[in-house]
């Protein structure tokens, strides 16, 4: 049967589809409840869905200074247009980051994944509730348009080769001797041979407690640090290695340079690399520990260290090339790339394989040592398969 259709002016061109009595009573309501809606409520609404999107997030396992962050994009965004979220519109978004929101690209990318996050969930759990009560639908902002896309980091960061690195470590502990602050000079030096030998970030190094050595683990001893961690859930500890050498090197500094700084050197609470100066707030509590030193301080050290000793070609020197320059002499020396990954603390090994951009490789004498190897084993077998 076609549906009834209402009598329509002259100037009509077509008809319009009358709408049922019935379901004219329910559009209306819906239309009532929506004009009722006060901005308060809109508000409270929102506040809740702010606050149980960062407890699904703290359940799924996100460190919680992670979730403090997660959150914040979306309420700097709604405060700017003054509008509640599901009111925000893509063309106000690329206004906002285009403007007065703009940032450096990996900080804009940041955010707008956080926003793009934050709506997967209010449409996934709210979306019919946010269109019963407010009558609008719920959809993300960031569109295909305005999507953050990562397109990966195409710098190609050039570590030293290992004899410019031996030569570097052995003109620095050579002016040692000299330098105007000898057990600062010593702290800064030792950090970066540790770095290098270790592969550990700046971050991880600057956070290392006496207490998180243990000389005893392993063959040469290992530390504990705060790794990065992986997709947002914080810190996570993690064994660094010391080997021969960074064992001989921690150990002298243990005993001939870390008690020439103002605190206790047998704390174990005590930072392994303190900082010279103490705050005068710090100073007058009289605590047994001194700050440690930053990563700020690490890397500007590294970096008057380099411009002093390094020669050539490779001129500037930061505490990630360390890394790179660590996973790239060893794996060239014969350690596999499950043992770099492993020294490194990667997750994954395509993470551990960008750090050997440098490395040198040959394939075709591989493939050629391969074949030489096979060649041999069919001599031994008398040229009998088994």
């Amino acid at each position: 049967m076609p549906p009834p259709v209402v009598e329509n002016d002259e100037d009509s061109a077509s008809p319009v589809p009358a709408i049922e009595p019935g379901l004219a009573d329910v559009v209306t309501l819906g239309r009532r409840r929506a004009a009722q809606v006060s901005e308060a409520d809109e508000e409270s609404f929102f506040a809740d869905t702010l606050a149980e999107y960062q407890w699904a997030r703290d359940v799924s396992g996100l460190a919680p200074n992670t979730l403090d962050q997660l959150v914040k994009p979306v309420i700097e965004v709604c405060q700017h247009y003054g509008a509640m979220p599901w009111r925000l519109t893509s063309r106000q978004v690329d206004l906002y980051f285009a403007g007065p929101g703009k940032r450096g690209r990996s900080t804009m990318r940041q955010k707008l994944n956080r926003i793009d996050g934050y709506f997967a969930f209010l449409e996934q759990r709210y979306g019919g509730e946010v269109f019963r009560r407010f009558g609008v639908g719920v959809e993300s902002p960031v569109d295909p348009f305005n999507r953050p896309r990562h397109r990966g980091d195409y710098g190609l960061r050039v570590p030293p080769s290992r004899r410019q690195t031996a030569d570097f470590f052995a003109a620095w502990r050579d002016a040692l001797p000299a330098a105007r602050k000898h057990a600062v000079a010593c702290r800064d030096y030792t950090m970066a041979k540790i770095a290098y030998i270790s592969g550990v970030r700046a971050s991880e190094l600057c956070g290392v407690r006496i207490g998180d050595v243990h000389w005893e683990s392993g063959q040469w001893g290992r530390f504990l640090v705060q790794g990065k961690g992986a997709h947002g859930s914080g810190p996570r500890q993690r064994e660094a290695y010391l080997f021969a050498e960074g064992r001989a090197l921690l150990w002298w500094y243990m005993e001939e340079i870390r008690g020439a700084f103002i605190d206790d050197p047998e704390n174990l609470s005590a930072p392994l690399w303190p900082s010279e100066r103490l705050p005068t707030a710090v100073a007058a509590l009289n605590l047994p520990t001194a700050p440690a030193v930053t990563p700020g301080t690490f890397r500007r050290a590294l970096g008057v260290a380099a411009k002093a000793y390094l020669p050539g070609p490779v001129l500037e020197l930061h505490p990630h090339l360390l890394r790179h320059a660590c996973a790239t002499h060893n794996y060239e020396t014969g350690m596999s790339l499950w043992e770099v990954q492993k020294l490194l603390g990667h997750e994954w090994p395509t993470t551990t394989v960008r750090y050997l951009a440098t490395a040198t490789a040959d394939p075709e004498r591989a493939s050629v040592a391969s074949a030489s190897r096979a060649a041999q084993r069919l001599v031994m077998d008398k040229g009998n398969l088994r």
